[in-house]
């Protein structure tokens, strides 16, 4: 009999561990991180949200003039609910080296305002450089408005202005223009279309932004004849850098395999552009913004990089000549169909008529 009961106690044993196994629940596996571009884009969000709070604050408690403050807080809410969009697309495998948490929330007084929007519009920036592409464009062109803002804003008040936040007028280099060698043409690189990611994409941007520098070129020498002393030097300067900028854009053509761009004998300016060359130049440098846009979001590498160091000087030349490069330089943005802010919230003022960007 005792191997009998040995047995049975053994079989009751191994069913008490198998039930006991069976009802303890599994272990739940730890969610997956969210790739790059949602990162950035949560961050981007957060940063918007906590500085549009910091100005309100400082709105409320009268430490400036509400006429420079209500301007920032009405850009920093189009921005937060443009980031509240639906996000495109992502890729899985992204590099999450720029993504940090927001440190903005608070900023003691204008000065930590102005230094707290340059930090965000540095760090929108370069989170652009890595993101997937329509991201990419919205976080340049809010990094590019913050920038801009924190400038502004500075200059109002009289508190120092970070660096990088004046109005740009010379591109940064992201080093020499490289490409392989173009391949032979074939029937399926002829009928390639111009979508996002795609090399036919990359040559219609960079056409576009050769078409826009060569017609602002021509519109800085009609209108420099006609400008004062005060605003000839600037003009000689920027027509310069349009030519260097449909140069480098011309060579980052050919090295993408494109076709030539011919220079046009001349461009159609708009009505009254004599009259006040001035707002004409302004609108002229606002035109170039959403090729330059485009360029973001379609390329990568270096010329994705070329082309946001030319997205933000082209939003400070056209904030030089009065012109408002919009909530996002180089997006069109239709306002009243972003969504809502969150209820309680505060939103400052109705900013379904606030301008957009060139274009929309």
């Amino acid at each position: 009999m005792r191997p009998f009961r040995f047995a049975v106690f053994a079989l009751a044993a191994l069913v008490v561990l198998s039930l006991g196994f069976a009802l303890i629940p599994a272990e739940k596996p730890a969610p997956a991180e969210p790739p790059f571009t949602e990162r950035a884009r949560a961050a981007a969000l957060t940063a918007a949200m906590d500085l549009r709070a910091s100005g309100m604050e400082l709105a409320s408690a009268g430490a400036a003039d509400s006429t420079l403050l209500d301007p920032v807080v009405t850009l920093l809410t189009i921005q937060a609910r443009a980031l509240r969009g639906p996000a495109p697309e992502t890729a899985p495998a992204m590099p999450a080296a720029s993504v940090r948490p927001s440190s903005t929330a608070g900023p003691a007084g204008v000065a930590g305002l102005v230094q707290a929007l340059a930090g965000s519009g540095t760090a929108r920036l370069k989170d652009a450089e890595t993101a997937d592409g329509g991201m990419a464009r919205l976080l340049a062109g809010a990094g590019t408005a913050q920038l801009l803002a924190a400038g502004r804003l500075a200059a109002a008040t009289g508190v120092p202005a970070p660096e990088g936040t004046a109005a740009a007028t010379v591109e940064k280099t992201s080093g020499p223009a490289t490409a392989s060698p173009c391949p032979s043409p074939s029937p399926a690189a002829s009928e390639e279309g111009g979508g996002p990611g795609t090399a036919a994409g990359v040559r219609q941007a960079l056409a576009a932004a050769i078409t826009a520098e060569q017609e602002a070129a021509y519109g800085y020498q009609a209108a420099l004849p006609r400008l004062g002393p005060a605003e000839a030097g600037p003009a000689s300067e920027f027509l310069a850098r349009h030519r260097e900028l449909a140069a480098a854009a011309e060579e980052r053509l050919r090295l993408a395999c494109g076709t030539a761009v011919p220079q046009q004998p001349g461009y159609v300016l708009d009505p009254g552009f004599l009259a006040a060359p001035p707002a004409g130049l302004g609108r002229l440098e606002a035109a170039t913004l959403a090729s330059y846009g485009d360029l973001v979001a379609l390329s990568q590498g270096q010329d994705r990089m070329w082309a946001l160091s030319a997205l933000q000087a082209a939003a400070g030349r056209a904030l030089r000549w009065g012109a408002d490069p919009g909530p996002v330089p180089g997006l069109a943005l239709d306002v009243g169909q972003l969504p809502a802010l969150p209820a309680g919230t505060g939103l400052p003022a109705d900013t379904s008529t606030a301008p957009s960007s060139p274009g929309s």
